[in-house]
C-alpha cells in the first residue's frame, strides 16, 4: 500500500521466516495493510529483511548497514507489529536476533527500548499448541523491552488457515483478526508518536 502521507506515523512490521514468503509473514502483511488503512505509514522487516542481519554480537565495535537501517527504523517508529512462528512452543530464532539487536536502544534519551510504544502480536504454527506459548513469549519479551502489547493478539493454525498471495485467508474470521491487530495499533500509535525522537535526535 502506497504511503500517501510522508509525515504520517510509522508502524514498523518485524516477522516471518527465511527461505521464502511464509504464512507468518503473509499474516503480518494483512495486519499492516490494515494499519495503512488507517493511515498510517507501514514498513515490514520480513523473512528475507532479517535473514541479512548477522547473529546479535553485543560487543561488537560496528553494525552493518543492515543493523543498523533495522535499528534506526525500529527508532522512528510509533508502533511496531511481532509476528513469530511458533518453534518448539516459543519464538524464532531469526525472529529473536532481531528483537535482540534492540539491544543498541538502550541508552537513547528520547526512547530507550520500546518504551510506552504499542506492540501488535501475531503466533502462527502448525496447531494451537504452540500458538499460546508463542504469544506469551512475545508478551514477555514486549515487557522486558517496556513496550505496551495490545490487548488483542492474533494466534493463527496454520494447518486449518491458508494465505494467497493477494492479502487473503481462507478463514475470514483469522483475517478479521489480523485486521484487528493492524488497527489497534494505528488507534494507540499516536499515543508514541509525541514520544518519537525527530530526526535530528537520530543524527545526534
Amino acid at each position: 500500500m502506497p504511503d500517501a502521507n510522508p509525515d504520517a506515523p510509522l508502524v514498523v512490521g518485524i516477522g516471518g521466516t527465511i527461505g521464502g514468503t511464509s504464512s507468518t509473514e503473509r499474516a503480518l502483511k494483512i495486519a499492516l495493510d490494515a494499519a495503512g488503512r488507517e493511515g498510517f505509514r507501514t514498513r515490514l522487516f520480513g523473512g528475507v529483511e532479517m535473514g541479512r542481519l548477522p547473529l546479535y554480537d553485543p560487543k561488537a565495535s560496528a553494525r552493518t548497514a543492515e543493523e543498523q537501517d533495522f535499528v534506526d527504523t525500529v527508532r522512528g517508529a510509533s508502533a511496531l507489529i511481532i509476528a513469530s512462528p511458533g518453534y518448539h512452543g516459543s519464538i524464532s530464532g531469526v525472529v529473536k536476533n532481531a528483537l535482540d539487536l534492540l539491544e543498541e536502544t538502550a541508552r537513547d534519551a528520547a526512547r530507550p527500548y520500546l518504551a510506552d510504544m504499542p506492540v501488535g502480536l501475531i503466533a502462527t504454527a502448525y496447531g494451537w499448541q504452540a500458538t499460546g506459548s508463542t504469544i506469551a513469549a512475545l508478551r514477555s519479551i514486549v515487557h522486558a523491552l517496556r513496550g505496551w502489547p495490545t490487548p488483542f493478539a492474533a494466534a493463527i493454525n496454520s494447518a486449518a488457515t491458508k494465505f494467497d498471495d493477494e492479502g487473503g485467508a481462507s478463514d475470514p474470521a483469522v483475517l478479521e483478526q489480523l485486521c484487528m491487530v493492524g488497527r489497534q495499533v494505528a488507534r494507540f500509535a499516536p499515543l508514541a508518536a509525541s514520544m518519537a525522537p525527530s530526526p535530528q535526535e537520530n543524527d545526534g
